[in-house]
């Protein structure tokens, strides 16, 4: 039976849980399992289940938040006693101060009522420092938005589950097709999560998160150093989606200002060289982690990149990077991508056909 945490967030851009098992399985280590772009934390979850220790880092907040409480969650009835505690002491917040198109987005988007719960939780919920309000942060984050029309399960109109579609374009949609917003229990749905979500026990041991540039992995993880045998990871791609423009509504509930515009970008995910370079800074960042022996698998894909170019930059970036023995394990093995819900609003920048696997083995 599939672990119910796994779905806490749809999320985009992952690998499925069974990618991992079957990498762990095929791996003659048991060191520490370490993703330095865990996104919504398949690898160190599922490394979890199969007992062993693990850790990752990302600096995408939701990444963080929903890694983190699947990762290190709370008892269920420290979950229940605080959503009970939130609800209590529930109250109208004063109005925001926001821009006029901002506005008029979420008074469409959400019940007038849930949007003042949602307000609510935004404000009070310390995610980043308490480990109970971290787990209903990233239930938030998975009931936030999504199929409302097919789900009771959602706090807004009807919107992708996996991404967070731009406000003018929502609206637009939402106006022209007459969709209203549900009137929706914020606090039941969260109580029904809760039960739904708990009724797979969490793993015995416990993952370490850190909010972390994967560049910066010596300094986040130091008691690490030398421990980590696995590293299971997919980089960001190249020149294919903005992680910070596809997730801004739930960027904004972990408290951040709504941005309708694109987030700025220094283009090292556009560009091909800054590309290879942001992956040599990053497995430099990771590299004193890693034990005498590790071994390594990367899944990669880009809209610019042919599969050889793949495998030069990652052998390259590896080389140059570590300074020490980098042995491919195979050729790669390429699986097409499946036309997914989020691809289907991004138009241009859709995912890449297929993806590629590459493992080596650091001596």
């Amino acid at each position: 039976m599939r672990h119910r945490f796994h779905s806490i967030c749809p999320y985009f851009a992952m690998f499925p849980e069974a990618f991992v098992e079957k990498h762990l399985a095929a791996s003659r280590f048991n060191g520490v399992v370490f993703d330095p772009f865990c996104g919504r934390g398949t690898t160190v979850f599922e490394a979890l289940l199969n007992d062993r220790e693990a850790a990752g880092c990302d600096l995408h907040p939701v990444a963080v938040c929903i890694t983190g409480a699947k990762c290190n969650p709370p008892d269920r009835d420290d979950v229940v006693a605080r959503l009970t505690e939130l609800e209590g002491s529930f109250s109208i917040l004063p109005p925001p101060v926001l821009s006029e198109d901002m506005t008029e987005f979420f008074s469409v988007c959400f019940h007038a009522d849930t949007y003042e719960q949602v307000r609510f939780l935004r404000a009070n919920l310390n995610w980043r420092d308490d480990r109970t309000d971290r787990f209903i942060a990233a239930l938030c984050l998975g009931a936030l938005h999504g199929e409302s029309h097919r789900s009771p399960n959602y706090f807004s109109n009807r919107m992708p589950r996996t991404i967070s579609t731009k406000p003018a374009y929502s609206v637009r949609w939402w106006e022209k097709h007459g969709y209203v917003a549900p009137h929706r229990d914020a606090f039941a749905i969260l109580r029904s999560m809760i039960d739904f979500r708990f009724r797979t026990p969490p793993p015995n041991n416990r993952g370490e998160i850190a909010e972390s540039d994967a560049r910066k992995a010596k300094s986040a993880f130091p008691h690490l150093e030398g421990r980590v045998t696995d590293i299971i990871t997919s980089p960001p791609y190249l020149d294919t989606t903005n992680y910070r423009e596809d997730q801004w509504l739930r960027l904004w509930f972990l408290g951040e200002d709504p941005k309708s515009t694109q987030a700025r970008d220094d283009g090292r995910h556009y560009n091909k060289a800054l590309y290879w370079t942001f992956l040599k800074e990053a497995w430099e960042g990771v590299a004193p982690l890693w034990a005498p022996q590790a071994r390594i698998v990367v899944r990669i894909g880009g809209r610019k990149l042919s599969k050889e170019e793949m495998f030069d930059g990652l052998l390259s970036s590896l080389n140059d990077a570590t300074g020490r023995h980098v042995q491919p394990v195979d050729d790669g093995v390429t699986t097409p991508v499946k036309r997914t819900q989020a691809n289907s609003f991004r138009g241009s920048k859709a995912s890449p056909t297929v993806e590629h696997d590459f493992c080596f083995v650091v001596g």
